[in-house]
């Protein structure tokens, strides 16, 4: 019988890099929003340790696949002799900066844990996570939080249950090329939880980069502007290549959706604060 759990995206209310790391990697600061738009994956525990991909990601080599890699990351780390199956149903658009494949490698973490009775912490699930990629963790975690370091040091938020407009320009803009870009600018003054309550800086420090990539990521921003009732200004979440705009009504959200322009996909959610993948 089939597990399934619901697999969040994220937005990034704001995305500040602050400096280069020795490691390659970047410190940054960020509020990560959880929304209830989600990706549905399925678990067929099996007693042979085989894992395997029975469908969807079709167009993603199974042996990058997030959810696999997750998968055998904690069959490893814990040596286990249990295997799955897994089937995942994709509705997060890839390589948007929804967090999507992070999200996924986060909710396999959490349901192997407890489909193998493995009784992993949700830290040292993180510490697997976080080798899979920077944004495993705060799904793991599984709560809306202002983040630091590389995305790994949270701090939970409560915030506000507005709904959101998310726009794709169904192009996908690799996170590596982002931040080798030259247009990448850099927040050097380091920001404080308490300051970013009302967004003071809403900025994206990978804006400028990304639309020297995709220029549509500009058109998509400036077409948002012409929503009705919104709250905030129109912003990029991530390294690109979604767009968004908040509404404190779902009404005003789905007119919008409704004349977004016909070459571009886009979906309404509502923001949470804890992930359906912990409950």
């Amino acid at each position: 019988m089939s597990s399934i759990w619901n697999s969040p995206a994220k937005i990034n209310l704001f995305l500040h890099i602050n400096s280069k790391r020795e490691d390659g990697y970047h410190n940054l600061q960020s509020i990560f929003q959880l929304l209830d738009y989600c990706d549905e994956l399925s678990f067929n525990i099996r007693q042979d340790g085989v894992i395997a991909r029975t469908s969807g990601n079709e167009n993603v080599p199974e042996d990058q696949d997030l959810i696999i890699k997750a998968a055998k990351a904690l069959q490893t780390a814990t040596g286990t002799n249990l295997g799955a199956d897994i089937s995942v149903i994709k509705n997060i658009p890839a390589g948007g900066g929804l967090g999507g494949g992070s999200s996924n490698a986060a909710t396999t973490l959490i349901a192997l844990n407890q489909l193998w009775s493995i009784g992993y912490s949700n830290q040292q699930l993180s510490t697997i996570g976080l080798a899979l990629g920077a944004d495993v963790p705060i799904f793991i975690a599984g709560h809306s939080a202002w983040a630091e370091g590389v995305g790994e040091i949270l701090t939970p938020m409560t915030l506000p249950k507005h709904y959101f407009l998310v726009a794709s320009i169904n192009k996908h803009i690799s996170t590596k090329e982002i931040f080798s870009h030259k247009a990448l600018t850099m927040t050097s003054q380091i920001g404080k939880m308490s300051d970013f309550s009302e967004l003071i800086n809403p900025h994206n420090d990978c804006l400028e980069a990304a639309i020297d990539l995709e220029g549509e990521v500009l058109e998509a921003l400036v077409h948002l502007k012409s929503a009705k009732n919104y709250l905030y200004q129109p912003r990029m979440t991530g390294t690109g290549s979604c767009v968004f705009v908040e509404f404190k009504h779902e009404k005003d959200a789905l007119v919008a959706l409704d004349n977004l322009p016909k070459q571009w996909s886009g979906f309404v959610a509502q923001a949470l604060n804890t992930s359906p993948a912990l409950t």
